[in-house]
C-alpha cells in the first residue's frame, strides 16, 4: 500500500505521518514552501521525513505570498497574541490562508497519481482548531468527491481516498497518539512564528501547549514564555 502524507513539520502532520506508518503504508511525503512567515518548519519537515527514512519526501515551492490577507503568508499583518485557549474558533482568524488545503490536497493527489498510492493522508483536526473552513469534514467529503470525478484514477473505479485520522480528536487525544506511536515530538514545530523558541502566544502554540497539558505529557519543544 502507497500513500501520500502532507507533512508541515508540526504536531499533527507529524502524528499523521506516524499513523500511516504504524498502518503499513509505504509513505511518499510532500511538504509545500508557500511562502510562510519562516522556514523553521520546514527543516522540521525534513527531520522528522529524515527520521522515519522516507524514501520519498517531496519538498515543493509555491509562492502564496501574494496571498496578502493572512498573517502567514504576509508581513503586513500580525499573527494575533493570546493568553488562553477561550475564543479560538468562533470566528475565521487571519492566519487562515486562501484556499490553503485545497491547493495542498490537490498538488498531494497529483503526486498519490504518480507514485501509485491510494490514499492521501492529512493532519486536519476539527476538535481543537482555529477556526478554519478547509479543517471541516464536509470540507474533505466534498475533495473527495473531486478525486471522484477529476482524476484518471476515479475515473477508473479506483480514486484516491482522502484520510484524516485525527480529525475527530482532542489535541490532548493527538499527543497520547504520538506518544504511543513513538513519533519524534522534539522534532516538531507549530508555532506560527519562527525563532530558537516557540513563541507561546500564538493559537497555534496555545491549542499545543494546552494539548500536552491535558494529556499528562511535558512539550519537548521550548517555548519563549518558560525562559
Amino acid at each position: 500500500m502507497k500513500a501520500v502524507v502532507l507533512l508541515s513539520g508540526g504536531l499533527d502532520s507529524t502524528t499523521t505521518l506516524a499513523y500511516a506508518l504504524s498502518q503499513g503504508y509505504e509513505v511518499a511525503a510532500l511538504t509545500v514552501s508557500y511562502g510562510q512567515r519562516h522556514s523553521r518548519e520546514l527543516a522540521s519537515a525534513r527531520a522528522v521525513a529524515e527520521h522515519y527514512g522516507l524514501k520519498t519526501h517531496v519538498v515543493l515551492d509555491l509562492d502564496l505570498s501574494f496571498l496578502r490577507n493572512s498573517a502567514l503568508t504576509s508581513p503586513d499583518v500580525e499573527v494575533p497574541r493570546r493568553d488562553t485557549a477561550e475564543g479560538i474558533g468562533e470566528k475565521i482568524p487571519v492566519t487562515y490562508v486562501p484556499a490553503r488545503n485545497i491547493l495542498m490536497l490537490s498538488l498531494a493527489a497529483g503526486l498519490c497519481e504518480t507514485v501509485g498510492g491510494e490514499a492521501i493522508l492529512i493532519g486536519a483536526n476539527v476538535v481543537d482548531y482555529s477556526g478554519y473552513p478547509d479543517c471541516r469534514p464536509e470540507f474533505f467529503k466534498a475533495f473527495q468527491e473531486v478525486l471522484r470525478v477529476g482524476t484518471k484514477s476515479g475515473v477508473e473505479g479506483r480514486p484516491i481516498r482522502v484520510e484524516t485520522p485525527i480529525l475527530g480528536m482532542s489535541k490532548a487525544d493527538i499527543v497520547r497518539l504520538a506518544r504511543r506511536l513513538d513519533a519524534p515530538l522534539e522534532l516538531t514545530w507549530s508555532c506560527y512564528n519562527g525563532g530558537e523558541a516557540a513563541c507561546g502566544h500564538c493559537e497555534s502554540c496555545i491549542l499545543r501547549r494546552k494539548g500536552f497539558e491535558e494529556a499528562g505529557e511535558i512539550d519537548p519543544v521550548p517555548y519563549e514564555v518558560d525562559k
